[in-house]
């Protein structure tokens, strides 16, 4: 596996600024699928103690598929660290808006997760947690345990478009994971959108008012 040349010095500063506060049970949230035409949107909250380093975790969207399995896979069955995900469905993205879904998910991440944490770090966003949490901007490039989260969001949700490719072949699904890609909107252009797809996301939603 080719992993990025990295160093608990620089993925890691965030986390020892609070560790020195006094916060030793800490977490990181990160999403997976806000951009999509399709599919949901994942959050997932990870714990991961202190002194324990996987070497390869970086931002998810730096790494390779199979890196990210094989990093996913690592994570999962790592007896010592624990992760919560969240999952909010098409339906609910357009009832609510993307914004709104993701922080839903993130909440729901965080309290799926099995073990009580003093200190949560987010990426991007400022959310209301029952403990304190810090907005990191690109988090996932500048902590350990966002840049984890974000692996365990974006395989997570890797896997649901892969089942739902398996429902809907015509839409290629297991390829752009719902995202707008060129193929994707000529795909839509030529069949519609199916079940999955958010109706409120353009250009969906132009295509739906041409109908009616």
């Amino acid at each position: 596996m080719t992993k990025l040349s990295l160093s608990p010095m620089n993925m890691l500063i965030e986390e020892q600024k609070l560790w020195d506060e006094g916060y030793q049970s800490l977490t990181g949230i990160d999403e997976a699928g806000r951009g999509p035409l399709a599919g949901p949107v994942v959050a997932a909250c990870i714990y991961i103690p202190k002194g324990i380093w996987i070497e390869g975790i970086h931002d998810s969207k730096k790494l390779t598929e199979k890196q990210r399995e094989l990093l996913f896979k690592e994570l999962a069955n790592h007896p010592e660290i624990n992760f919560g995900v969240g999952i909010v469905d098409h339906e609910v993205i357009d009832e609510i808006n993307i914004l709104q879904a993701t922080f839903k998910a993130m909440r729901e991440a965080y309290h799926n997760l099995k073990i009580k944490t003093d200190y949560v770090l987010i990426d991007g966003v400022r959310l209301q947690l029952p403990v304190p949490s810090v907005q990191l901007i690109k988090g996932d490039s500048r902590s350990y345990l966002v840049a984890a989260a974000s692996i365990i969001a974006k395989v997570t949700r890797d896997h649901l478009m892969q089942e739902y490719h398996e429902l809907w072949p015509e839409y290629a699904f297991d390829k752009h994971k719902g995202y707008g890609t060129v193929k994707h909107r000529q795909i839509l252009e030529e069949i519609g959108p199916c079940p999955i797809h958010r109706l409120t996301f353009e250009p969906i939603k132009s295509m739906q008012l041409q109908i009616n």
